[in-house]
């Protein structure tokens, strides 16, 4: 494993790690607002990994507002019984870059639960196919991720599958401009080195939706 790759795999460790500390603490409970939450993980992260900079918006989304892609900015929602949520955090951890996304079931709903299992799967057998590549679209890898979801039943629900990650600050992720993400309209070999003839690393990242049931659920990580 390259420098770049292990630090990078280092830093996502301590969002694992963060996780982890929110449920051990039991901070995940209906009746709590997604902004009090998300600020709840911010301040752990802090006193426990001294980390106070993200270098994305943090996201912690509840009921319908998980069917919203990251762009968005959905109202403030609180936290029901028997309810979905999601985390989608990138924290700076000594300038490398993690981004980390889970999904978090509140009681027993057999449909919200299927819904985390299939995500968590699906993600796995996504990057076991491209671990076997040596050459690959942006815009393959995509179809992929979204023929994964048409598989286990769901819809797709994120513009893209993935984007670049590595030191703070990475190439630049343009508005508009797709290059450097996984979306449907970047022909590029995801192989291909960076501008300074490095190679790149990749966060994948799978969301499901059901519109109907007006849930989804998130998953990502190198």
């Amino acid at each position: 494993m390259d420098s770049v790759r292990l630090n990078l795999v280092k830093a996502e460790e301590i969002a694992v790690a963060l996780f982890h500390e929110v449920e051990n603490r039991n901070l995940i409970v209906a009746g709590k607002d997604e902004e009090t939450l998300n600020k709840e993980v911010f301040q752990l992260a802090k006193e426990l990994f001294d980390v106070d900079k993200h270098w994305h918006k943090r996201i912690v989304r509840c009921g319908e507002n998980t069917l919203h892609p990251y762009k968005e900015n959905p109202p403030n929602r609180i936290i029901q019984k028997n309810d979905i949520l999601f985390f989608d955090f990138g924290p700076i951890i000594d300038k490398w870059e993690a981004d980390l996304g889970r999904t978090y079931v509140i009681g027993d709903d057999p449909v919200k639960l299927k819904l985390k299992k299939d995500i968590e799967t699906a993600w796995q057998e996504t990057k076991d196919w491209f671990d076997k590549q040596t050459t690959l679209k942006a815009s393959e890898l995509f179809e992929f991720a979204v023929t994964k979801a048409k598989a286990y039943g769901w819809e797709f629900g994120g513009e893209i599958a993935g984007h670049l990650i590595g030191e703070f600050p990475h190439e630049s992720l343009e508005p508009g401009n797709y290059q450097l993400y996984i979306h449907p309209d970047n022909h590029n070999d995801m192989f291909d080195l960076d501008s300074h003839g490095e190679k790149r690393n990749w966060i994948l990242e799978i969301h499901f939706i059901v519109r109907d049931l007006k849930i989804g659920g998130f998953y990502e990580q190198l």
